[in-house]
């Protein structure tokens, strides 16, 4: 804190299941009760980690940020997190672009409905889901734009329009593959 001068910061996250996840919780919780952190959370975790974290700990996370977009909405996974009294957190709401998400038909022609872009679509998307959102970009342009979703609502066929969308599996790599947790391991211990 130091560092970033501060005299506290809003969240921490736990950033994957993995290590010693138990000990720099209870770290993290130290912090929390100190007032030097105001929320800790976790991100890349499934319901069966966090169910194991808040029964061996006693305490829920703030948030899990997870990968939500249309392409995986992650809805079993929010009723899960919402039971348990853990916001959903969005990273990667735009697929980083992938499965070349901005030419979509389907976004496409619900944003031509509201006169709205594809990104402003899937923002309101995720709003109206109750899932706070990272959209990540450098142009000026773009974050303004990227605020201005409130002047809209998307219908019941709106969502089942999106829902059609939904592969129900990641675009980047599965956090429980085997090879995926020793390769990232190995990455830990060469930082």
């Amino acid at each position: 804190m130091k560092k970033l001068q501060l005299d506290y910061l809003d969240l921490y996250l736990i950033h994957q299941p993995y290590g010693d996840v138990f000990g720099s919780w209870r770290a993290m919780q130290e912090l929390y009760f100190q007032g030097k952190i105001r929320a800790i959370g976790v991100a890349n975790f499934h319901p069966d980690r966090i169910a194991d974290l808040i029964a061996n700990s006693g305490f829920a996370p703030a948030i899990n940020q997870i990968e939500t977009h249309p392409f995986h909405q992650q809805t079993e996974n929010q009723k899960f997190l919402e039971e348990n009294n853990v916001q959903i957190q969005s990273w990667g709401p735009f697929a980083e672009g992938k499965n070349n998400i901005f030419h979509n038909e389907i976004l496409i022609e619900i944003g031509n409905k509201y006169n709205k872009s594809v990104a402003q679509v899937i923002l309101r998307w995720l709003v109206q889901r109750n899932v706070i959102a990272i959209p990540k970009s450098i142009r000026k342009e773009r974050m303004a734009e990227n605020f201005d979703i409130f002047d809209f609502e998307l219908t019941k066929d709106d969502f089942q329009a999106i829902q059609t969308l939904d592969t129900k599996a990641s675009l980047f790599f599965d956090h429980r593959d085997p090879n995926m947790v020793k390769w990232l391991s190995e990455r830990k211990l060469e930082m």
